[in-house]
């Protein structure tokens, strides 16, 4: 189940230098150069996408033969253009999901987080109408009478 309740325990990225978006996004495109071969152009396209490296390689390499000149000047425009992945984990392998699947398909996570919030809220509105009733009132008077 993907589960966003892990990035909220995170600091929000704001380094205190009032810039907020100073910290790293996890669903941001990052070059991976840990993973990666040359500049980590590859390996951070196939993070974002969820899909292996070798794919990505193999049509890079593939483009580069049917059109070298564009393959290769988008391939450095990428390098200059992407910054280098942060030093971030993952608290989790479900944050990692879910931040892929919030990337890869933002309509169904959304989808996703307003069923799960649905459901909270109909949960607070039972514990509202609990704690408002008269049998609520009468625990607390049996309670009160214990102490």
């Amino acid at each position: 189940m993907i589960s966003p309740q892990n990035h909220q325990n995170r600091p929000s990225g704001n380094s205190g230098h009032g810039h907020p978006s100073a910290g790293p996004k996890p669903s941001r495109l990052y070059r991976n150069r840990e993973r990666g071969r040359i500049f980590g152009v590859c390996a951070g396209l196939a993070d974002y996408f969820g899909i292996s490296p070798f794919l990505v390689r193999i049509a890079a390499v593939i483009a580069v033969f049917m059109f070298p000149p564009p393959t290769i000047i988008c391939y450095l425009l990428a390098t200059l253009l992407i910054d280098r992945a942060p030093a971030y984990q993952y608290e989790s392998d479900a944050e990692k999901e879910f931040w892929r699947q919030l990337r890869l398909k933002p309509s169904e996570s959304l989808s996703r987080l307003r069923h799960r919030y649905r459901e909270q809220e109909q949960r607070i509105r039972n514990m509202e109408a609990f704690v408002t009733s008269s049998e609520a009132k009468l625990h607390r008077a049996f309670r009160d009478l214990e102490s």
